[in-house]
């Protein structure tokens, strides 16, 4: 009897331990199987793409690429109308021709193939669905700069200048209404300040999204192959993220007609946005202390060769990179063998990284304040007179993207 009583036992307590072994095993299996916190064990960043359908095809597309060690993000808008050469159907094409909203793996490899990145994962919000988001988290708020009238048949269209909070309603009306005097530039250009909004707001309701009435309701109105948990512990993660400071970049290129349609043709075959993304995410992963990992670093470019319009076409390229160019304009010469960058802002690697864009190695740093300033006193900065961070002026050695070696 007794040593039925002990083998009893000793029975319970090995279930009891492969239990145990079983939960830590499975524990440690779902930690390293979760691709959130895979890449947040390799320091790695995240790369969301965000797609707003209307009608079965991409009406915005956005990836999101966010690094969790800085809580820093920054995105880069894919508009459908961008053209390439697309290997599955083997001819030139506007890159939402590829959409298929049952197999979205498609379009998510073209653009991975376009950005040259690897795509972690993807959220599609079908209109209506978007929609109701806006309303379950109480709407979205924007700051519209002109007030806008739209007055047709069967639809009026009205909204006031300045700080507004849309409904579902109005935000469907927002991003999707179109103005004949409008381009395509400035209406890429109100989505996109809708979608960081939108993805402001969605931060701001993280927690009120997962309580589990309010997500029954939330979860199915988006699309995505993540399993739930996976997507709770991305907006998470995406909440963290400052807005104010998040940058969007378009893709630059020319409108060409192919083959009866207007397409968006990429500058430099499409090498150039590649390059700007490898920058971007430079970036975002630089460690660096204090005000300077936030800002914007300013341009004056001079045209110092006999070539019209190469200071205007430099600066869309430096646009491109993020800088903000405040200054195109003749040098005071026309017959610069080689190409100069004059750095103002005190920060050799930022210079570096800014001269690398065209391959400059001719740099030369100059002090914000005059030479001729005396510092024994007293004056009055506001008097100085306002120095770009960065002057390039361009010498016959540049080809319109590079500076030569010869």
């Amino acid at each position: 009897m007794r040593k039925t009583k002990a083998d009893a036992s000793a029975f319970l307590v090995l279930v009891i331990l492969l239990i145990l072994g079983g939960g830590i095993f499975f524990t440690v299996l779902a930690i390293r199987t979760d691709p959130i916190e895979e890449a947040l064990s390799e320091d790695r960043v995240i790369s969301t793409l965000f797609i707003i359908e209307e009608n079965e095809k991409p009406l915005s597309s956005y990836v999101l690429f966010y690094y969790p060690v800085t809580r820093r993000a920054t995105i880069f808008d894919i508009p459908g109308e961008v053209g390439l050469i697309i290997q599955r159907i083997n001819r030139v094409d506007r890159i939402d021709r590829m959409y298929d909203p049952r197999r979205i793996d498609l379009f998510e490899s073209e653009i991975e193939k376009f950005l040259g990145i690897e795509i972690n994962f993807s959220v599609v919000y079908e209109l209506d669905n978007l929609e109701k988001v806006v309303d379950l988290i109480e709407g979205v708020e924007l700051f519209i700069p002109a007030a806008v009238g739209v007055f047709e048949k069967e639809n009026t269209i009205l909204f006031p200048s300045g700080i507004t909070r849309l409904d579902g309603d109005k935000a469907r009306s927002y991003i999707t209404y179109a103005l004949p005097e409008e381009d395509l530039e400035l209406a890429h250009f109100r989505r996109q300040r809708f979608f960081l909004g939108f993805i402001k707001r969605l931060g701001e309701m993280a927690e009120y999204l997962k309580k589990p009435p309010i997500a029954r309701v939330y979860q199915p109105l988006l699309k995505s192959s993540m399993n739930y948990w996976t997507r709770v512990r991305l907006f998470d993660e995406l909440a963290k993220v400052d807005t104010e400071r998040v940058i969007i970049q378009s893709v630059g290129g020319t409108t060409r007609e192919v083959s009866g349609q207007v397409l968006l043709v990429p500058l430099y075959d499409g090498s150039l946005i590649k390059e700007i993304v490898r920058q971007s995410l430079a970036a975002l992963t630089r460690k660096v202390e204090g005000a300077i990992s936030e800002r914007v670093f300013t341009v004056e470019v001079q045209n110092g060769t006999t070539t019209a319009g190469l200071a205007g076409r430099t600066a869309d390229l430096l646009r491109g990179f993020g800088y903000d160019v405040i200054s195109i304009r003749n040098a005071d010469h026309s017959n610069y063998e080689r190409t100069e960058i004059v750095d103002r802002s005190g920060y050799e690697d930022i210079a570096k990284t800014f001269a690398d864009i065209i391959r400059c190695r001719n740099i030369r740093s100059e002090s914000v304040i005059p030479e001729n300033i005396d510092l024994g006193i007293e004056m009055d900065i506001q008097s100085l007179e306002y120095r770009s961070d960065f002057t390039l002026i361009i010498g016959k050695d540049f080809n319109g993207r590079y500076v030569s070696d010869g």
